[in-house]
């Protein structure tokens, strides 16, 4: 059903003529490259094709700025798998709302999200901690309102995978294993 020709397509649709972005299948690692002399459009690089990695990389690029998606990788250093608890608790904080986001984009294009740590050969942290973390600023940005690149996608992505739209926090939701514990 989830096909990343469609999500590729449904992407370039909506960016490639108003942002010069594409979203481009890689092999290895993610990466996004500006435009430059050899390509003359902006590239969101996915890990090997895998739908998930598209919408976590497609995240990142809503969250990024104007002056962000002009710089590789939009200017950030990226502290690879195998951080300790400090680097892992500063990756975590980054990565809240671009997970957050992908869980919405997730759901309207009726797919399942898991949020990722990224850190399998380093510092073990609670998963749901930062889940918890993930869902409370997806209920945020539900109330506040996503900023405009980030609504088109998810209302393309509804219409073409004919999800409920608009996206409701009844949608969403999520309690931290240790809360339902405590109810019983």
């Amino acid at each position: 059903m989830h096909q990343i020709a469609d999500l590729i397509a449904i992407f370039d649709s909506t960016f490639y003529q108003s942002h010069n972005s594409r979203l481009i299948k890689g092999a290895d690692e993610p990466i996004y490259l500006p435009a430059d002399e050899q390509t003359t459009y902006h590239q969101i690089v996915f890990a090997h094709g895998f739908y998930a990695s598209a919408l976590h990389e497609i995240a990142h690029w809503l969250v990024a700025g104007e002056k962000r998606r002009l710089l590789e990788d939009y200017g950030y250093w990226y502290c690879p798998d195998g951080r300790d608890k400090h680097q892992q608790a500063e990756f975590e904080a980054v990565e809240v709302k671009p997970q957050a986001i992908e869980w919405a984009l997730s759901a309207a294009a009726g797919f399942d999200f898991n949020v990722s740590v990224d850190n399998l050969n380093g510092e073990q942290t609670c998963r749901f901690a930062f889940q918890q973390r993930v869902h409370q600023h997806l209920l945020s940005l539900l109330a506040s309102g996503f900023n405009q690149r980030t609504y088109a996608l998810l209302k393309a992505l509804s219409d073409f995978y004919k999800t409920p739209w608009p996206l409701t926090s009844a949608q969403f939701v999520w309690q931290h294993p240790g809360e339902l514990s405590d109810a019983v």
